[in-house]
């Protein structure tokens, strides 16, 4: 169920971009997102920063499309959200004893982390800030060399399914390194 609000707001989007334009399918993401934030807030009891942060954004890039009747900002919206959010990762390999990701990873349930050493965390917080970059870029590269239209379905499926296949092969690396652990613990007991 939350899968679905967290994609809605991108499928009411994009819908509306196909219905008039991208002024008007700004408004109703521009609705939809406060409302997602809300329903998950109201859900969990819990604020969704990484949500919420991504509706402040939408409201300012979104604010300034709709004032100078300009897409660019919008168009700039998920390439500085995504860079401001690599920055937020790479300081916390810093400034913090915990890497964002593995603050990430901690969420979920069920996944014994105990084994995953600091020089992996650190390797795989990296991995994100490069990843985060990297689809800034390609947010912008696709903005600014195709057609409105092309760029739409880009940002609605295009880094929506780059993030899910990213974060998948991230759970993956993850089962990997506990499954390896917990083999070599079952051999050693033996």
């Amino acid at each position: 169920m939350n899968l679905i609000f967290e994609f809605l707001p991108l499928i009411l989007f994009f819908g509306a971009f196909l219905y008039k334009d991208i002024y008007l399918a700004l408004i109703v993401l521009m609705i939809a997102m406060p409302l997602g934030v809300l329903f998950k807030y109201f859900r969990t009891k819990k604020l969704d920063k990484m949500y919420l942060w991504s509706t402040i954004f939408l409201w300012i890039g979104g604010g300034l499309t709709l004032y100078f009747r300009n897409p660019v900002f919008l168009y700039w919206k998920p390439t500085a959200f995504y860079w401001v959010v690599a920055i937020a990762f790479l300081g916390s390999q810093y400034l913090s004893d915990t890497p964002l990701v593995q603050r990430f990873f901690g969420l979920v349930d069920g996944l014994s982390l105990e084994e995953i050493t600091a020089s992996q965390w650190s390797r795989l917080n990296t991995l994100w800030v490069l990843f985060f970059v990297g689809a800034g870029i390609l947010n912008i590269y696709v903005a600014y060399n195709f057609e409105q239209a092309t760029w739409v379905k880009f940002k609605v499926f295009g880094l929506t399914a780059l993030t899910f296949v990213f974060m998948i092969a991230q759970i993956f690396w993850i089962a990997g390194l506990i499954g390896a652990e917990d083999t070599e613990v079952q051999e050693e007991q033996d």
